[in-house]
């Protein structure tokens, strides 16, 4: 899902957060560059490595279904609506404050589910430094264990975002390249050298492989997890301006960013499904076992305690800028008037005060999931299955958000504009919406390979949390006042504000 050091998912990104980059500077390649290091990331490698090979048709569908086309609307939509505020915005120009507001704090708690997850890929990778591989799972399935690190590191992040970007800025700032790029690279260099050297793999390898067994129901469900994979690429659409020729020049930079990403993913799912027996693939260990194997057939062993500490290295040194990121959209948001005054507290730094220590609360509570569910294995898919569940909601909003500003706004400057008129948005907005719409149904069924306890539990769990997601926001929208409005709001006031302010002002003239 999510890549490591990925600020902008709550819509708003802090300013430190975004490379500066002078307009007309920045190149193809710098752009598929940032759109690949917005969407790598490791820790959903292993629950799509059940496939072996068919594993490369769900990656190539998902990216021709949903990662191309959340790239190109999210393009227009940057451009024709720079304005902060980003899904934000979106969906406030093209439906109202209501689902606005509700779409922002849907990500602003997507974020604070998914971080229990990310940790938990740091905690495992923590039990993994023991050498002895054995030991390493025993510790590494302890759920006490991973919820005891979860909390410790997490509450310990949020006290370093409460002081300032000075701080986490300074702990984050190579948590992609320690934490994804190079031992990504060591993954697909190892996987792919153990299997030209003659070894045999743990996965068939046949071109009839590669297409998926589509009678196995299971096997889709959890494939839809896949296009969650891919989230994230919307947040630097609004570099768009920035390229030379952007009508041209953008989709070019989409595809090869599209291309790149799925040749990582593709990659090192392969390498991992090449040394770990299908049958003995863990959601949470699974990328750990893999490199040990690897380091011991390389005559290495010692490497892959090396390999722990960068992968624990990378998820922590990056949740303190997670941490910030939905804060600093939220406080935008509350100042704007949407939430009341005291969630528009802020310290000597500058931090959202209430925001931070409330997103704190949040991940705790989500995190004792860990100890009510049977296994940390259960409790990661669930985790992982809700923040699925609402950023899809987001996504769902976003698309058809697009294709409304095409007819609500249609004099409205694009610097980039999706091509073909109407039927174009229609036709790539189309196939985005289904396919989220698609992902989204299948995210509330139970995986076969996944072993979560009850399935009543389980689908009764995201029902009852998406809905509650839901509905506090729109609740909270209800009963705003217009002394929740900031003395210095950072937001621009929506077109359609705008407009009827226009409208009052032209039926008070005499």
């Amino acid at each position: 899902m999510t890549t490591v050091g990925d600020t902008s998912k709550a819509g708003v990104a802090p300013a430190q957060s975004r490379p500066k980059i002078e307009a007309g500077k920045i190149t193809i390649f710098g752009l598929a560059l940032l759109n690949v290091t917005a969407v790598v990331s490791l820790n959903g490698l292993p629950s799509e490595a059940e496939y072996g090979l068919s594993s490369i048709f769900y990656y190539l569908l998902a990216a021709v279904l949903f990662l191309v086309p959340v790239s190109l609307i999210a393009a227009e939509l940057a451009t024709g609506w720079p304005e902060k505020g980003g899904m934000f915005r979106w969906v406030g120009e093209a439906f109202g404050g209501r689902l606005a507001f509700t779409i922002m704090m849907i990500l602003f708690v997507e974020v604070c589910v998914f971080l229990p997850t990310a940790l938990t890929f740091g905690a495992v990778s923590i039990a993994y430094v023991d050498p002895n591989e054995q030991v390493a799972s025993t510790i590494a399935s302890n759920k006490f264990f991973v919820l005891a690190l979860v909390l410790i590191v997490y509450w310990a992040a949020t006290f370093i975002g409460l002081r300032g970007a000075g701080a986490f800025s300074a702990v984050a700032k190579w948590g992609g390249v320690i934490g994804v790029f190079i031992p990504a690279t060591i993954l697909i260099v190892l996987g792919f050298l153990f299997v030209l050297s003659g070894q045999a793999p743990e996965v068939v390898i046949a071109w009839g492989d590669i297409l998926p067994d589509f009678s196995n129901f299971g096997n889709i469900v959890l494939a839809a997890s896949i296009f969650l994979m891919y989230a994230g690429m919307e947040m630097n659409a609004v570099h768009v301006k920035e390229v030379r020729d952007p009508t041209r020049n953008y989709p070019i930079a989409i595809m090869i960013a599209a291309a790149g990403t799925v040749l990582i993913l593709v990659l090192a799912t392969l390498a991992i499904a090449f040394v770990v027996p299908r049958n003995d693939i863990n959601l949470t260990q699974a990328i750990l076992t893999a490199y040990d194997d690897l380091f011991t057939w390389a005559g290495i062993g010692w490497a892959s305690s090396v390999v722990a500490i960068m992968l624990a290295i990378g998820v922590f040194a990056c949740v303190t800028t997670w941490v910030v990121g939905p804060s600093t959209g939220l406080l935008a948001v509350a100042k704007a008037g949407y939430l009341p005054k005291l969630w528009q507290k802020t310290n000597q730094h500058g931090q959202a005060t209430f925001i931070l220590l409330l997103q704190a609360v949040l991940v705790t509570l989500l995190s004792i999931l860990f100890v009510v569910l049977p296994s940390v294995q259960a409790a990661y898919q669930i985790l992982n299955q809700l923040a699925n569940i609402l950023y899809l909601i987001a996504y769902l909003s976003m698309f058809a958000a697009a294709i409304r500003l095409r007819y609500s706004q249609p004099d409205r400057p694009r610097p980039y504009k999706l091509p073909g008129g109407n039927a174009g948005m229609w036709i790539v907005g189309g196939v985005g919406f289904l396919a989220a719409l698609t992902a989204f149904v299948f995210s509330f069924i139970p995986p076969d390979q996944i072993s979560v306890g009850s399935p009543e539990l389980y689908v009764g769990l995201l029902v009852i949390l998406a809905v509650l997601f839901l509905v506090i926001p729109s609740l909270i929208y209800a009963v705003r006042k217009p002394s929740w409005k900031g003395a210095d709001p950072d937001f621009a006031p929506f077109t359609w504000e705008t407009q009827a302010v226009a409208v009052e002002k032209g039926k008070a003239q005499p």
